[in-house]
């Protein structure tokens, strides 16, 4: 078991990000030989919740670099929704093409869950990419520290809805902003990533009347194009299309000095984390009068429907809540305009300016 700190980190050069966390703990299991890391990059506003990835690198470097940016974009995140939470993040790195037996699974979750359990209720975890709300209950058997299991666990259960809720709200508050209506009855709107989240934004977004394009990896998700009578798109091509709003819900990095200046569209909105490049991409975006909901903001329903859960769930007052990312946009739009600047440095001043409050209580 090891515990790195900034002060004590030696590799900072090959991360790309400040390393200003709080504690990095990371381990292997010593039931399935697994590399687990948990990254709790602030608890200024309550303890760090973030999901539990497990995921396949090449390197470990690249997992311990995953935890560390995304447990500060959860810090973000939580901050601008205005949570009582921080920002954490847990990995279990698996190896290149590497498919676990169910047993060895098991085995991950349970070594997770003990590292969970050492940071003492500093992080809360949660199911992320590679792991489920049942998987969660699994890690329940190790630690009480974990968000999102199953509702007859008197938990949120699965986050997908209400992060595809939250989705729908944003791309509503984009389109008020642009085309002077919430409505989306007549807009067109490509889905480009048909996982949980994409599929059910795209589902919502034809309940409210939308022209639909869908795009994904997956042949098979083409099905879901001819149930909701959308038309189809190949990936590569799903940037480009001339729609009004663009919906990212696959992997990140998605919009850079490429593929920008491709854009057709007026609108970007999705659940798709880390969307941008670098920063600067947002300087693009404002510049082609474009314009894009902070995914930070946009995706945080699946989070705030789990924050719930400290409060004794109820999915309705987790829909109302999720809905008010509404107001939240409108509110960073509102700043983004009256000061100059892009939404994202908008965005990333309204929580600064909490953490800094949180700090000096």
């Amino acid at each position: 078991m090891s515990t790195l700190t900034a002060a004590a980190s030696a590799t900072t050069d090959s991360y790309p990000e400040t390393l200003d966390h709080e504690a990095v703990l990371v381990r292997r299991g010593s039931r399935s030989g697994l590399y687990t890391f948990v990254a709790v990059h602030s608890t200024v506003r309550g303890p760090s919740l973030g999901g539990c990835r497990m995921w396949s690198y090449d390197d470990s470097r690249h997992a311990l670099r995953d935890a560390l940016r995304l447990s500060r974009a959860m810090t973000y995140k939580s901050a601008v929704a205005d949570l009582p939470l921080g920002g954490g993040k847990g990995v279990i790195m698996t190896g290149p093409g590497e498919s676990l037996s169910s047993a060895r699974r098991t085995a991950a979750l349970l070594d997770f869950g003990d590292t969970v359990q050492l940071l003492g209720g500093r992080y809360i975890t949660a199911e992320d990419v590679g792991t489920s709300s049942r998987d969660m209950r699994v890690i329940a058997q190790r630690t009480r520290h974990v968000a999102g299991l199953p509702r007859g666990m008197g938990g949120s259960g699965d986050p997908s809805p209400f992060t595809a809720l939250g989705v729908e709200t944003a791309i509503r508050a984009c389109c008020e902003r642009v085309f002077s209506s919430s409505s989306l009855r007549g807009r067109t709107v490509a889905v480009v990533g048909l996982g949980h989240v994409g599929s059910r934004t795209a589902k919502r977004c034809a309940q409210a009347g939308a022209s639909l394009v869908l795009s994904d990896i997956d042949p098979h998700k083409r099905r879901l194009a001819e149930e909701l009578g959308a038309a189809w798109c190949e990936p590569d091509q799903a940037l480009e299309l001339d729609v009004d709003v663009v919906a990212p819900c696959a992997l990140g990095g998605v919009l850079n000095h490429a593929t920008v200046p491709r854009l057709r569209c007026q609108v970007v909105a999705g659940a798709a984390n880390n969307q941008l490049a670098s920063e600067s991409v947002a300087d693009l975006l404002a510049q082609r009068r474009i314009l894009w909901a902070p995914d930070f903001v946009a995706n945080a329903g699946g989070l705030i429907s789990i924050a719930e859960e400290q409060h004794g769930y109820h999915p309705a007052a987790a829909r109302r809540r999720v809905r008010q990312i509404s107001d939240t946009l409108h509110q960073i739009f509102d700043e983004a305009e009256a000061s100059g600047t892009t939404p994202l440095t908008a965005a990333l001043e309204i929580a600064r300016k909490r953490l800094a409050a949180a700090s000096a209580a």
